[in-house]
C-alpha cells in the first residue's frame, strides 16, 4: 500500500514538472518582485527630504578655515623628459605629484624637496585650476624644503598665513590640506600627537623638532600645509610611518619655525647659508674604524675661524704616517659624537656668534672659542 501511494505522488510531481502547473507566475507587487509599471503607491516615490540641521559651531569654523586656506594650496606635477629610442622624439612623462602653498605675491611656492626631486619640468596648479610652469629658485635637501616660482598676476595669489611652532601643545587641533593620490584640495583633521620628533631627510641629515600628527597624510599630501585651528601655517606635511605605505595614523611635518628661517634664504641665495667654523670633517665611518669618539677634523680652512683659534687638521707625516687632527667632542658643553651632532648644534647659532669648542688632541682635552662664519 505504501509503494502504491509513493508511485502516485511521483506521478503528480512529474506531471506538474512537465506542465508547469505548480509554479504560478507572481503578481505585480508580490514579495521579492518589482511592483510593476502601473503601481503608484508611496513606496515608488522619493522620500520627503528632512530640513537641514544647523551646523555645529566647530563645523562652521572648520569650513571657514578650509575655504580661506585652500586658496593658498597648490598642486605640483613633477615631469621627466624622455627620448623615444626609435623616433628620437622627446616627450614628457609624469613621475610624481605633490602639494605646496603660496608663500608671497611674488609667485614663490614652498614645497618639499622630494616632491620636485629629479624633475625636468614642474607644473603648479592653483586653486582656480589654472596651470603654470614653475622654476626652482632654491632647495635645502637637508630639511626637505624647496622654493619654486611662477609668473602670475599678484591678485591671483593668496599667500598662506604663517604662524609659529614653538608654542604648540600636544592635543591641539590641526588641519592638513593637500592633494593625496591626485585628489586636489582634500581636507583632513586631527591633533598634534607629539612634539620634538626627529626624522631623516633624503641626505640622511636629521630634521629636528618635527611635529607628529594623526591628521591623515597620504602620497600627494607631501609639501602641503599643516594648519592650526586659526588657519595659520604651523608645518609642512612631509612623511608618514606605515608598514603598508598608506596612512597608519602617524604623520610628520617640518615645523614652520624652521621653514620661516630657511625659505627667505632660499629666495635670496638659492641655498642655505649656515654658520660654521671653517673645517672639513672625516666621515663617521673613519672615526669608528679608528676607535675615535667624536668628530675628526680633516682640514682647516686657511684664514678661517678654526685656524685662528688654533685648531689642527689631519695630515700625513714625513714618514707616511697619518696624524689625526683635533677631535671635536663638544660644543658649548653639548656632546658631539657624530658629524650630524656638530652640524645640528652649529645650525642653532647665527653667523658671528661665538661658540666654545672642546677638542681632544693626542689624548689631551682643550677648549677654544671660535667665531662662526657663513659657510655653504
Amino acid at each position: 500500500m505504501m509503494a502504491g501511494w509513493l508511485r502516485g505522488l511521483m506521478s503528480v510531481v512529474l506531471v506538474s514538472a512537465l506542465t508547469g502547473s505548480v509554479a504560478q507566475p507572481a503578481r505585480a507587487g508580490d514579495w521579492g518582485r518589482p511592483s510593476g509599471p502601473t503601481y503608484t503607491g508611496p513606496e515608488v516615490r522619493p522620500h520627503p527630504v528632512a530640513p537641514p540641521a544647523p551646523l555645529e559651531a566647530e563645523e562652521s569654523h572648520t569650513i571657514e578655515v578650509f575655504e580661506k586656506a585652500a586658496r593658498s594650496v597648490v598642486y605640483i606635477v613633477n615631469t621627466a623628459l624622455q627620448r623615444d629610442f626609435f623616433s628620437l622624439n622627446v616627450f614628457e612623462v609624469p613621475q610624481g605629484s605633490g602639494s605646496g602653498f603660496v608663500w608671497n605675491q611674488d609667485g614663490h611656492i614652498v614645497t618639499n624637496f622630494h616632491v620636485i626631486y629629479g624633475a625636468d619640468a614642474l607644473t603648479v596648479v592653483l586653486a582656480d585650476q589654472t596651470e603654470h610652469q614653475a622654476r626652482v629658485v632654491g632647495v635645502d635637501p637637508d630639511h626637505d624644503l624647496a622654493v619654486l616660482q611662477i609668473r602670475v598676476p599678484k591678485e591671483k595669489l593668496s599667500p598662506v598665513l604663517v604662524g609659529s611652532s614653538h608654542d604648540l601643545k600636544v592635543g591641539q587641533k590641526v588641519l592638513a590640506i593637500g592633494n593625496p593620490f591626485g585628489l586636489d584640495h582634500t581636507l583632513t583633521t586631527g591633533v598634534v600627537s607629539a612634539l620634538g620628533r626627529s626624522i631623516q631627510s633624503m641626505t640622511n641629515r636629521t630634521i629636528e623638532n618635527v611635529i607628529q600628527t594623526d591628521a591623515a597624510i597620504n602620497p600627494g599630501n607631501s609639501g602641503g600645509p599643516l594648519l592650526d585651528s586659526a588657519g595659520r601655517l604651523i608645518g609642512i606635511n612631509t612623511m608618514i610611518v606605515s608598514p603598508s605605505g598608506a596612512f597608519a595614523g602617524i604623520g610628520f611635518a617640518v615645523p614652520v619655525d624652521t621653514v620661516n628661517r630657511i625659505v627667505p634664504q632660499l629666495i635670496q641665495h638659492g641655498k642655505v647659508i649656515r654658520p660654521g667654523i671653517g673645517v672639513s670633517l672625516l666621515p663617521d665611518s673613519v672615526a669608528q674604524r679608528w676607535g675615535v669618539e667624536g668628530v675628526i677634523i680633516a682640514r682647516v680652512a686657511p684664514g678661517g675661524p678654526a685656524e685662528r683659534a688654533g685648531l689642527r687638521g689631519t695630515k700625513e707625516t714625513r714618514i707616511g704616517r697619518i696624524q689625526l687632527g683635533d677631535v671635536i667632542v663638544a660644543v658649548d658643553g653639548e656632546p658631539v659624537r657624530v658629524v650630524d651632532d656638530l652640524l645640528r648644534l652649529l645650525e642653532r647659532r647665527k653667523v658671528g656668534e661665538q661658540v666654545r669648542v672642546e677638542v681632544v688632541r693626542e689624548g689631551r682635552a682643550r677648549q677654544v672659542i671660535v667665531a662662526l662664519q657663513a659657510v655653504e
